[in-house]
């Protein structure tokens, strides 16, 4: 098979979407908005407002336990709790892909030309995901949960993704990362019954990960016609495999305990909730519509991304 060029994807070439756009026209809108739409955490969030009695800190039907025979017997206040330990777990999962993001971000612009627009929007993207991460990790300060990392075995799985994705890998992993999420803290951001502070960090994330999703989507178009087929094929496995580690380190068991609840119990009723599996499928439905599109779910990685229960 022969490996198309860049230059070959710009002029003319098309993928099941259309034709592939200019990668520096991209980038060029993409640091306009960026801009124009930024936000700097400490100073746009009232971090020393007190949290408001009775509110959600994740809206409940996002809840994992959500409509399980377990939640039944929950009180409020408890449901609450979780609420918030659930949030915290997923801020600290947030912060663990975010610096996963920024080192292969690094990777792809090592040797491109440093003063292309297409670096310089990875460069500004680098500096919104720090901020992210400081607002995640002060998020969590700001609460009384503990930090909840992801198991030893999955960061030892990070670091070795770290090392041998592809970059066509990479932008899959960086989507499937982002979109999900997205989802969920879309339906946050106005919902009434959440926190206000929640609702300003997920406000803050929704608006500066939209130019994330459209850099990420776009390059990764230009990757599935332009990488050798072997580099396609791999992306294929390592982005299945991402997706069944995603879907496991979602939400760490750890807060079914620390909300006096016994985490056996509640991790079985999870993973039989239907509830649970539309959730995580709507919101994996834009990304996996698109993947499906462009070429990335085929074959054993296909099977992966059903294993992972992210894809019906």
């Amino acid at each position: 098979m022969t490996t198309l060029t860049e230059a070959d994807a710009v002029d003319g070439l098309r993928d099941a979407l259309g034709l592939l756009k200019d990668r520096e026209q991209v980038a060029e809108r993409l640091l306009a908005s960026s801009a124009k739409h930024s936000f700097d955490p400490d100073k746009e969030l009232d971090w020393a407002a007190p949290f408001e009695d009775g509110k959600w800190f994740w809206p409940p039907e996002l809840v994992s336990l959500y409509d399980t025979p377990l939640w039944k017997r929950m009180g409020e206040e408890q449901r609450i709790l979780l609420s918030q330990h659930e949030a915290a777990a997923l801020a600290s999962l947030g912060i663990w892909f975010e610096l996963i993001l920024m080192q292969l971000l690094v990777r792809h612009i090592y040797d491109k030309a440093a003063t292309s627009a297409h670096v310089r929007y990875a460069l500004t993207e680098i500096e919104d995901e720090c901020r992210h991460s400081k607002m995640f990790a002060r998020l969590i300060s700001r609460g009384d949960t503990p930090w909840y990392p992801v198991s030893r075995a999955h960061q030892n799985l990070g670091r070795l993704f770290k090392t041998i994705s592809t970059t066509p890998g990479s932008f899959t992993a960086t989507l499937l990362g982002e979109e999900v999420l997205d989802w969920m803290q879309r339906l946050t951001f106005p919902d009434e019954r959440v926190q206000t502070l929640v609702r300003g960090v997920t406000r803050i994330h929704v608006v500066e990960e939209a130019r994330h999703v459209r850099y990420a989507r776009e390059e990764l178009r230009r990757q599935m016609v332009t990488a050798p087929r072997w580099s396609q094929e791999f992306t294929r496995v390592t982005s299945g495999e991402f997706a069944r580690i995603f879907s496991i380190a979602f939400v760490n068991p750890d807060v079914y305990t620390n909300v006096g609840l016994d985490q056996a119990e509640a991790v079985a009723q999870v993973r039989a909730s239907g509830h649970r599996r539309e959730v995580m499928q709507n919101g994996s439905r834009k990304l996996t519509e698109f993947l499906d599109d462009i070429g990335v779910l085929r074959g054993v990685g296909r099977r992966l991304w059903k294993a992972s229960g992210l894809l019906a």
